[in-house]
C-alpha cells in the first residue's frame, strides 16, 4: 500500500510503499476513503524537515541540551550516530482519517466489517487504530466532512474548557481550520463570537459561518473592536487558535478579556504571560490537550479502557460523535473550508501547496466518488486483496546482506528474518551487524517485520532486506529463514520464540526471553535436547571487551570475588508500555536482568540466592528502584543497584568488582581501570562498546559452525527465573 512519510532529515515527503497492517487485538482495520491535512501541525514538521541543521537545532534549544549532556555521558561519536538515527527515521504524516472497517480485532465491540469511521489514522490507504479513537461516521456525514472531526474534537475540547454559556461574548484569535471550527461551535452554543486574523481571506469565511471579525493587517485594532462590540465589557473569554513562535497571540487574548474572563490555548504560542494583566482581571488561563480526555493515556487509547461515562461525560472518543453528530445536523459547515482536493496518487502536490501556503483544508481523495455524500464503495468480499503485507525493499541499502553467500567452509548459509524494527533493531542491532561484514559469517538479510509496516520499510531499504512485511508469519513460515531476530515487545517474546524454535529456526532474542515462569518452562522444552535450534538472549553486556578485561584479572584471583553494580536507569513514566506487567513486565525483568547476567558471568559461578529490596515511599511504588543482593556458589557476592531516581548527567553503568586486593572499575563501558599494586587503564576507547557486535559474532559463529551457544542455555533460564522471581516481589 501507499503511505506518505515524512523525512525529518533530509526534508522529503515521501509517497512510499509500504507493507499495509494487520489488525491487532482492540484495534480496527480501516480502508482509507478520505483524509485531511492538518496544515498547522503538518506544516510545521514539513518546514522543520526542510530547514538546515542549524535551523533545526534552533527549532529545538531543549532537544541541544539532551544532546550536549548525552554527549558528555556516551561521547561525541555515539551521540552523533544517534542524532543522524533519529533524524533519517521516516514520520507518519496526518491524523484525520476516515475510511470503512475492513477487520475487527479481538475485544472490539460495538465495530463491524463495513461500519464507516473517523479515526486519527494517517494518510495511507491501510490503517489499523485502537477502538476508543474510532467513531461510525453516520449515514447524511459524507467522506470529506468526515475528514473533519478529529480536527472538530480539538476545537470542541477547547470550547469545552472554555465553558461558554448562552449569550457570552467569545473572541477567537486565528482563524484556521482548527480556529474556523471553533467559531461554528460557539454559535451552535448560543454565544456571539469575533474571530481575529491577519488573512482576509479567513475574515471572509468566519463572517459567511456567522462571526464577526477584525483584521489587524487591515488596519483594525482588536482591542477596539472589542471593547466595541462588548459595550465596553471585554470578551467573557478568548480562544487562542493561532500558530506563533511568539506569546503575542496569548498577549492579545488577556488584553480583550474582561474582569475575571477565561482564556484556553489550542493553538501552539508561546506562554510568556505579564502578570499585570492577569492579575488586575483575575484572569483564568488553560492549556488544551488535543481531543480530550484519555489523550496520551496509553490505558485508554492503546489498551481500549474506557472512562466510566457517569465520571468522564466527554472523552476523545466522545467529542469525535458529537462532531460527526454536529455534521449530520448540519450545525457545522465544512464545505466552505475546503481550499483543494486532491487524488491521494498526487499527495505530494498537495505537499508542495503546504510548503508554498495559501491553503485552508486540504483534503485527500482515496477512492473515486467518496466525496459524494453517504455510503462510500462496497466492502469487496477479500477487502485488503489489492494492499500487500509484504513488499519488496528495491533496493540494495547498505547493510549486512550476503545475497547468495555461504558462511566458508561450513555450508551453512544463514538466511535472517527480523520481527519488530523499533529503535534497538533501527540503532543498535542493524548496525552492529553491518560492522561485522568480512569478519563474521554473511547473512541474507530476507524479510523484516513491523506492526505499521513504515518502520520496517525504512530499515529494510536502509539494510538491504529482500522485503518487509507486517506479518510475523512471513518469517516465522518460510522456509529459507533458518535464523529469526526477535526484538518486539517484550509480552510477544516468549510465544515468537516457540513458534520460531517449533520451525526448526535458530532464535536470537532480545532480553527478556519470557514474562512468566510458564512461558520460561516452555521454551526449556522447546529449546532442549539433540537436534534442538540455537536459542540466544541478548545479553551483549558479557561480550564487551571491557567485561572481558575484567574477566580475565578475575581469571586468576585464589577465592571468592565481591561485586558493585550501580545502574542509573533514569525515570520513566508510569504508563510506559515497559511499566506495564502485561506488556513490558516491569522493569526488573526488562532491564535488570541484563545487570544480574552480567554478575553472573563474571562470577563464573551458579546463582544459589537472590533478594530484592524495592525503595519505599511514593518514589518507589514503581517498582523500579531495588537493590538485589545475589550469592554464588563458589561464595562470591554482588550487588545490583538498579535506580530510576537519578539525574541523567551522572553515567548510567557502573561496575567494581574487589578480590584478591585489588579493585577493577568499569566505568559505563567507555574506561575499565584496575586498581592494586598501580593504577592502570585495562580498556578504553572514544566510544561506548557494550558488546553488541561482539555478540552478534559469536551468535553468528555458532550458527553457521554448529558450535555450542556462546551463552549456555542453562545460563539464560538460569537467569531468566532469577529476574522473573525478582519481579513477583515488586510492591
Amino acid at each position: 500500500m501507499r503511505q506518505i512519510l515524512q523525512n525529518l532529515g533530509s526534508g522529503e515527503t515521501l509517497l512510499a510503499d509500504v507493507a499495509a497492517p494487520g489488525v491487532r487485538a482492540g484495534c480496527l482495520l480501516i480502508e482509507t476513503e478520505a483524509s485531511l491535512v492538518s496544515l498547522g501541525t503538518e506544516r510545521a514538521l514539513v518546514d522543520f524537515g526542510r530547514a538546515s541543521f542549524l535551523g533545526k537545532l534552533r527549532k529545538q534549544p531543549e532537544k541541544v541540551k539532551q544532546v550536549l549532556q548525552k554527549i558528555k555521558t556516551d561521547g561525541l561519536f555515539p551521540t552523533l550516530d544517534a542524532v543522524r538515527a533519529k533524524l533519517e527515521e521516516p514520520l507518519a504524516l496526518g491524523y484525520c482519517n476516515v475510511g470503512r472497517v475492513v477487520a475487527v480485532g479481538a475485544g472490539v465491540e460495538k465495530f463491524a466489517v463495513g461500519d464507516r469511521v473517523a479515526s486519527n489514522g494517517p494518510h495511507a490507504e491501510v490503517v489499523c487504530v485502537p477502538k476508543n479513537l474510532c467513531a461510525k461516521v453516520p449515514p447524511a456525514v459524507n467522506a470529506e466532512a468526515a475528514a473533519f472531526t478529529v480536527l472538530g474534537a480539538v476545537a470542541l475540547q477547547g470550547v469545552r474548557l472554555l465553558k461558554p454559556a448562552l449569550g457570552e461574548n467569545i473572541a477567537v484569535i486565528g482563524l484556521g481550520l482548527v480556529g474556523l471550527l471553533a467559531a461554528q461551535l460557539l454559535r451552535a452554543a448560543g454565544c456571539r463570537v469575533l474571530g481575529v486574523d491577519f488573512d482576509a481571506r479567513k475574515c471572509d469565511l468566519a463572517r459567511q459561518l456567522g462571526a464577526e471579525t477584525v483584521n489587524p493587517a487591515a488596519g483594525g485594532d482588536a482591542l477596539c473592536a472589542t471593547l466595541e462590540w462588548t459595550g465596553g465589557r471585554g470578551a467573557d473569554g478568548v480562544i487562542v487558535a493561532a500558530s506563533s513562535a511568539g506569546s503575542e497571540p496569548m498577549l492579545e487574548a488577556a488584553r480583550l478579556c474582561r474582569k475575571r474572563g477565561r482564556i484556553v490555548q489550542v493553538g501552539v504560542t508561546g506562554l510568556e504571560l505579564k502578570r499585570p494583566e492577569l492579575y488586575e482581571k483575575e484572569l483564568s488561563v488553560q492549556v488544551s490537550c488535543s481531543y480530550g480526555p484519555g489523550r496520551y493515556d496509553d490505558a485508554y487509547e492503546q489498551r481500549g479502557d474506557d472512562y466510566p461515562y457517569a465520571y468522564v461525560r466527554w472523552t476523545e472518543q466522545r467529542n469525535f460523535e458529537a462532531v460527526l453528530g454536529l455534521l449530520a445536523e448540519k450545525k457545522l459547515d465544512t464545505a466552505p473550508l475546503i481550499s483543494h482536493r486532491f487524488a491521494f496518487a498526487d499527495a505530494l502536490d498537495a505537499y508542495q501547496v503546504v510548503a508554498t501556503g495559501g491553503a485552508l483544508g486540504i483534503v485527500l481523495n482515496y477512492i473515486a466518488g467518496t466525496a459524494a455524500a453517504g455510503g462510500g464503495a462496497d466492502v469487496a468480499a477479500d477487502p485488503l486483496a489489492k494492499f500487500a503485507r509484504t513488499v519488496p525493499a528495491n533496493a540494495a541499502g547498505d547493510g549486512a546482506n550476503g545475497a547468495n553467500t555461504v558462511a566458508a567452509g561450513t555450508g551453512v548459509k544463514i538466511v535472517a528474518g527480523f520481527l519488530g524494527a523499533g529503535l534497538f533493531t533501527g540503532r543498535t542491532l542493524l548496525p552492529a551487524l553491518r560492522s561485522l561484514r568480512g569478519s563474521a559469517p554473511p547473512v541474507v538479510l530476507k524479510t523484516i517485520v513491523s506492526a505499521g509496516g513504515v518502520s520496517g520499510a525504512f530499515l529494510a531499504r536502509k539494510h538491504g532486506f529482500a522485503q518487509s512485511s507486517t506479518d510475523p508469519e512471513t518469517v516465522l513460515g518460510d522456509p529459507d529463514v533458518n535464523t529469526v531476530f526477535i526484538t518486539t515487545r517484550h509480552a510477544a517474546h516468549a510465544a515468537q520464540v516457540l513458534r520460531a524454535l517449533a520451525a526448526g529456526k535458530h532464535v536470537f532474542v532480545e532480553k527478556p526471553l519470557c514474562l512468566t515462569l510458564g512461558e520460561l518452562d516452555a521454551i526449556r522444552a522447546a529449546a532442549t535436547g539433540a537436534g534442538a535450534p540455537k536459542l540466544f538472549l541478548g545479553f551483549n553486556r558479557r561480550f564487551s571487551p571491557h567485561t572481558l578485561a575484567l574477566k580475565r584479572e578475575l581469571a586468576g584471583a585464589s577465592g571468592a570475588k565481591s561485586f558493585i553494580l550501580t545502574a542509573n536507569a533514569g525515570a520513566i513514566p508510569a504508563n510506559h508500555w515497559l511499566q506495564d506487567p502485561a506488556t513490558g513486565g516491569g522493569r526488573i525483568v526488562g532491564e535488570a536482568c541484563h545487570y544480574i547476567d552480567l554478575l553472573r558471568f563474571l562470577a563464573g559461578a551458579a546463582i544459589t540466592g537472590a533478594e530484592i529490596r524495592f525503595m519505599g515511599g511514593e518514589g518507589g511504588k514503581l517498582g523500579d528502584t531495588a537493590s538485589i543482593l545475589l550469592t554464588f556458589a563458589d561464595g562470591s557476592i554482588g550487588t545490583v543497584h538498579y535506580f530510576a531516581n537519578g539525574d541523567k548527567s551522572f553515567p548510567k553503568e557502573r561496575v567494581e568488582a574487589f578480590f584478591d586486593g585489588k579493585i577493577v572499575v568499569i566505568d559505563n563501558f567507555r574506561k575499565t581501570t584496575g586498581y592494586g599494586t598501580r593504577k592502570r587503564v585495562l580498556c578504553s576507547g572514544w566510544r561506548q562498546d557494550k558488546g553488541h557486535a561482539a555478540e552478534l559474532a559469536a551468535f553468528l559463529g555458532t550458527v553457521a559452525t554448529g558450535a555450542p551457544p556462546p551463552i549456555p542455555l542453562d545460563e539464560i533460564l538460569e537467569v531468566s527465573r532469577t529476574a522473573i522471581t525478582l519481579a513477583r516481589r515488586a510492591p
